[in-house]
This record gives structure tokens, C-alpha cells and sequence, in this order.
């Protein structure tokens, strides 16, 4: 692997991650404080997003925009990684979050991981790399030690919520196993915005938010803004770029930057306190960081002595 492309992709993925925390934060106030529900957000989200995408790529990828619609193969991908991958991914994710909590969504979401590692290993057939499980297994514990902060009674959560973190899990290993194959066909930027119409238009229909009762504040109008902005365009083109570039199974741990920015700015802005389980979560995550660039490096070194032999 080139490095200059692993730093990228490196930066890209902790980017996207760090978005994802600061929505996932605005999610939880959206739904506590302003009494938002998770079937009249989520639709308009995708919706919103997908259609801002879509008119810069009318400007900006005009040639692009409808390319991936011209195979059948890379036809039926780009509905799989709409639909299953990254609208069931932000719908039950967000659902686990009204459910439960953030923290619970965070755990239950981050499941992707192990998901993405036995995938990866059974596409490349190959057995897990002794790294690679203990980066899983940093990544893991430090994720527990923010949101539960040691205290595993947090963790007490209800068969919907389970099953609505377990099925966006799924979602974010499928949107990620995909991103690989799809930037063949298109750039990040037309996959989202395909993936965000498709998303918004299907939800819509299903949920029919336009027939809720519920006019937004001012500050629900500046969080919903925020969660299309931040949340879908910045963290997932930033993200599924740095996925295209190192792949699924290094991308997915460089994202857990989310739960780090989620712990901070529950520390700054909603008053949490900061305590040693948060401390040692975020040496963990921040060992796996070290870790997984250390062995990215290591890769590009060997693919560089292949090359000039």
C-alpha cells in the first residue's frame, strides 16, 4: 500500500469517524430534548442529504451521476449498499439510540468490526492476523470503558434495542464490504448521494414523516441541519473514501474516532464527567491506533521491497 494513500485513507476514515460522534451526540439531544422520533428523522436526513449531493453532483460529476446504473452487476450493488448498507445502518442506528441510549447504540453498532474482520478473512481466505485481533479486541474494550464508564449495568438493554443495534451493525459491515467494488464504477461522492435519495425516498414512503404532527424548534431546525451536514455528507463521503483507500477491515477501526469525539463532547458540552474508565478507554482506543498504523507502515515497506525486486 502506498503512504501516502494509507495516511490519507487513515486521516479520511478518523475524519468520517469524528463526524459520526458529533452527530450521534446531536441525534441524542434531537430526541431527548427536542422530542424528535426516529421515523420522522431519519427519512428527511437521507432525503435532505441525498438531495443536496445530488444537485452538486449535477454540477460537478454530471458524466459520473448515472454510470453505475449502466451494469447490471454494479446496478444491484449500489441498491444492496443504499438500501441495506447505509439506510438500514442509519435508521436502526438511530432507533437503538430512542430505544436506549447513545452508549448502547455506540456498543451495539461497533459489533461491525468483528463482522467486517471474518468477512475480509473469509474473502481473502485467510485466518485473522494476530494484530489485527488485538486492535479489535483494544478497540472493543476501550468502547465499553467510555459509554459504560466500567459499569456493566449500563449495558442492561431491551430485545428492540438489541435487535435494532445488532441489524445496524450489519448495515455498516455491508455498506463497508461494498465501498471497494462501487468507487470502481463511481466516485464517493455519487455513491452517497444515490444511496441518501434511495434511503430517504423508501423510509419516506414507509414512515410517512409528512403526516406527523411536529414542527421543529429553532434549535431542531439547527439540529436537523447539522445531522445532514456533518452526520451523512461530511462523515460518510470522508469516511467511504478512506475505506476505498486501505479497506474495510483497517477503515473500520480507524472509526472508532466516533465514540472518542462522542465521550469528549459529552465531557465539554453536556457536562459528563471524565473518570479514569474513560482515561483507560481512551488509551486502548488510542493503543489500537498506534497499533493498526505501525503495521500499515509495515505493508507499504514490504510492498515497496516487492516492487523493486
Amino acid at each position: 500500500m502506498d503512504k501516502k494513500k494509507a495516511r490519507i485513507g487513515a486521516f479520511l476514515t478518523l475524519a468520517g469517524g469524528a463526524c459520526w460522534g458529533l452527530s450521534g451526540s446531536m441525534g441524542q439531544y434531537l430526541f431527548t430534548v427536542e422530542g424528535m422520533d426516529s421515523s420522522w428523522l431519519v427519512p428527511i436526513r437521507l432525503g435532505l442529504a441525498g438531495i443536496l449531493l445530488f444537485l452538486y453532483c449535477m454540477v460537478k460529476e454530471r458524466e459520473s451521476l448515472f454510470r453505475v446504473w449502466k451494469k447490471p452487476k454494479s446496478a444491484f450493488l449500489m441498491i444492496v449498499y443504499g438500501f441495506i448498507g447505509v439506510s438500514l445502518c442509519q435508521f436502526f442506528y438511530f432507533l437503538t439510540i430512542q430505544l436506549s441510549s447513545a452508549s448502547i447504540g455506540t456498543i451495539l453498532q461497533d459489533l461491525s468490526p468483528v463482522m467486517i474482520l471474518f468477512c475480509s478473512c473469509f474473502l481473502e481466505k485467510r485466518m485473522p492476523k494476530r494484530y489485527e485481533i488485538l486492535c479489535l479486541f483494544l478497540a472493543l474494550f476501550g468502547v465499553f470503558l467510555i459509554v459504560t464508564h466500567g459499569d456493566v449495568k449500563e449495558l442492561h438493554v431491551s430485545l428492540a434495542a438489541l435487535t435494532a443495534g445488532t441489524l445496524s451493525a450489519v448495515g455498516v459491515t455491508i455498506y463497508n464490504m461494498l465501498t471497494k467494488e462501487l468507487t470502481k464504477e463511481c466516485p464517493v461522492v455519487v455513491m452517497q448521494a444515490w444511496s441518501f435519495l434511495m434511503g430517504g425516498v423508501v423510509l419516506g414512503l414507509f414512515f410517512h414523516p409528512w403526516t406527523v404532527p411536529y414542527v421543529p424548534t429553532a434549535m431542531g431546525y439547527v439540529g436537523i441541519a447539522f445531522v445532514v451536514v456533518v452526520g451523512n455528507i461530511l462523515a460518510f463521503t470522508t469516511y467511504i473514501k478512506g475505506v476505498s483507500l486501505i479497506g474495510p477491515s483497517k477503515g473500520i477501526l480507524y472509526g472508532f474516532s466516533e465514540p472518542v469525539t462522542a465521550a469528549i463532547v459529552s465531557v465539554l458540552f453536556l457536562g459528563s464527567h471524565f473518570g479514569i474508565f474513560d482515561f483507560a478507554g481512551f488509551i486502548a482506543i488510542f493503543l489500537m491506533l498506534g497499533l493498526i498504523s505501525y503495521h500499515m507502515r509495515e505493508d507499504s515497506q514490504e510492498m515497496e521491497m516487492c516492487t523493486e525486486e
